[in-house]
């Protein structure tokens, strides 16, 4: 299995709202009411930016979620097994643990999770049934979705072609 260059990380791949809902459903519904605390992401050194297919790091006050998407429809979330300190060894890349300074991740740091929502493509496309994971703030959301084969992250609402499932 890889490891992503990262040590002890295990990705645990799942496939459709249903596997993701009932592996981890309580535990992400247990983070509504912590304040969301930082945002990790692989950074590559040399281009500085990220690198997006690697794990994305949540942490919610000590609860640290790890979300990382491939193919078309694979998800994996870990809890707490990726130390953000030790190196990403990843050949012919420089990589890195930064936290995020973009302005729009910043601005969401030490808000309260109001909810966590399963979004479900609905697309009529290779990618439909995917699952991206959602969490909503008092001003502002942040959505860690696939890109095909790479993670992506956006703010504001989801698009039209999205489901939304709330865990509240």
């Amino acid at each position: 299995m890889f490891d992503f260059g990262i040590d002890n990380y295990r990705p645990r791949w799942l496939n459709g709202r249903f596997a993701v809902e009932a592996a981890h459903g309580r535990r992400l519904r247990a983070l509504i009411g912590r304040p969301m605390t930082r945002v990790r992401l692989v950074r590559d050194v040399q281009d500085d930016e990220w690198f997006s297919d690697c794990p994305v790091l949540f942490d919610f006050t000590g609860e640290q979620v790890e979300i990382n998407h491939q193919k078309f429809d694979d998800l994996s979330i870990t809890w707490n097994t990726v130390d953000p300190h030790q190196p990403v060894r990843w050949a012919d890349f420089d990589l890195q643990w930064r936290h995020d300074r973009r302005p729009e991740l910043h601005a969401l740091q030490d808000q309260v999770l109001e909810d966590v929502q399963l979004l479900e493509w609905t697309g009529d496309d290779m990618a439909q049934g995917a699952v991206a994971v959602s969490f909503c703030f008092p001003r502002g959301r942040l959505t860690i979705a696939n890109a095909l084969d790479e993670n992506e992250l956006t703010l504001g609402p989801p698009g039209v072609h999205y489901r939304r499932h709330s865990l509240r």
